[in-house]
């Protein structure tokens, strides 16, 4: 970046680091990627990096005043000071300035709200940085303002909860009355933000608390969750599925009773078919597919993956054992290879089996034969069986 630097100092623009990116820094966390400010409006970039011969990569961001640069192989997003002029809660038309602290008070929560010098100087308005260090998340000002002008902020809220707070329950009492009060606004969000934000709230930290939370403060009937969600099952759930890397629809499925719960879940957020179908896997499965007693409490998982027909039923029992935490199962499961059936029908011909239909059986009750064993007995042990018979 610095070849992009050096055209801004020259121009007397200035440029810094901002938002999500400077939390992670100052977090100690490396930032997933860099998004920069400037006091420079897009024409004035297009113009300088047009000039100096840098390309520029259109992704339609210009009308919000974000330019993308490709400099050594890599993509920049610049973005223009701006002030929300008219917000509606799902988008805002912006008009660009140079003040700093105006663009910071329309960003959502402190601890996105600062911005970094390339210098190395912090500029944070509404400490941001102290808030980040006592592990606290509020918003920008007045919060039922902020979120009145995105509403999706509400779940933003908690997923950076989840993210940096130390443990539950610790919100500002005028926080959650403002979510309590402007909740119903999610109802004009599209399902598909609103799932981005709660997949990341479910594999984040306090979840069966933040969940709760949902429930009490009004907003869970606006996002598709279940009206009568099984909070103690979640309870139960998320304690199973800690430092278990599950799918986030392997902790929502806890909240669920019925089929129809993950319909509805995927009328409102247009999930995608393999989360419906691991959705209704769990549901239909959580309390009978269950270890064994005895030395193999392995095997009925491992009978339900050869007898299935399906494709991806390994990753499906993978979730369900993570779901019911059998951690020792998992670790087992994870290391388990689908066994192939060693007999095929061309060794049946060569004992002397010719007729199509005796050997479909034959192979039938070998196969049965070879379930018994726990998948063990060779070839050589099975046609003996079949010489017995």
């Amino acid at each position: 970046m610095r070849a992009g630097r050096e055209l801004f100092e020259k121009k007397k623009y200035e440029l810094r680091i901002a938002g999500g990116a400077v939390r992670d820094l100052l977090s100690g966390t490396p930032p997933q990627d860099v998004d920069f400010a400037t006091t420079a409006t897009p024409e004035e970039m297009k113009e300088m990096f047009t000039s100096a011969g840098v390309r520029l990569i259109n992704n339609k961001g210009e009308k919000h005043g974000t330019i993308t640069a490709r400099l050594h192989e890599q993509n920049f997003e610049i973005t223009t000071l701006r002030i929300d002029i008219v917000t509606d809660g799902r988008h805002a038309e912006v008009e660009f300035t140079t003040d700093w602290e105006k663009d910071a008070e329309r960003r959502d929560l402190t601890v996105n709200s600062m911005f970094l010098g390339l210098d190395g100087t912090l500029y944070d308005f509404f400490n941001g940085y102290e808030d980040l260090k006592n592990k606290k998340i509020r918003f920008v000002g007045k919060p039922s303002a902020r979120i009145q002008e995105d509403y999706l902020r509400i779940l933003r809220y908690f997923r950076f909860y989840g993210r940096i707070a130390e443990k539950p329950g610790d919100h500002e009492s005028r926080t959650l009355q403002a979510i309590k009060d402007n909740a119903k606004g999610l109802a004009g969000i599209s399902g598909e933000r609103i799932w981005v934000e709660l997949k990341k709230i479910l594999l984040g930290n306090h979840v069966s608390h933040l969940v709760r939370l949902l429930y009490e403060l009004d907003v869970a009937q606006y996002i598709g969750l279940p009206v009568h969600g099984n909070l103690e099952e979640l309870d139960r759930v998320s304690k199973n599925i800690e430092d278990q890397c599950p799918k986030p629809m392997t902790v929502l499925t806890s909240l669920f009773k019925v089929k129809d719960d993950v319909t509805n879940l995927d009328l409102r957020l247009k999930i995608s078919k393999e989360e419906k179908n691991l959705g209704f896997f769990l549901l239909k499965h959580r309390d009978e597919l269950i270890k064994a007693t005895g030395p193999e409490p392995l095997k009925p998982y491992q009978d339900f993956i050869m007898d299935s027909r399906e494709a991806n039923t390994i990753s499906k029992v993978l979730e369900l054992l993570k779901y019911q935490g059998e951690e020792q199962l998992l670790k087992e499961m994870q290391q388990w290879t689908v066994p192939t059936f060693p007999v095929s029908g061309h060794d049946l011909r060569k004992m002397g089996i010719t007729c199509g239909k005796e050997i479909g059986a034959a192979l039938q009750q070998l196969r049965e034969e070879w379930k018994k064993s726990g998948y063990h007995m060779d070839k050589e042990e099975l046609l003996s069986c079949l010489k017995k018979a």
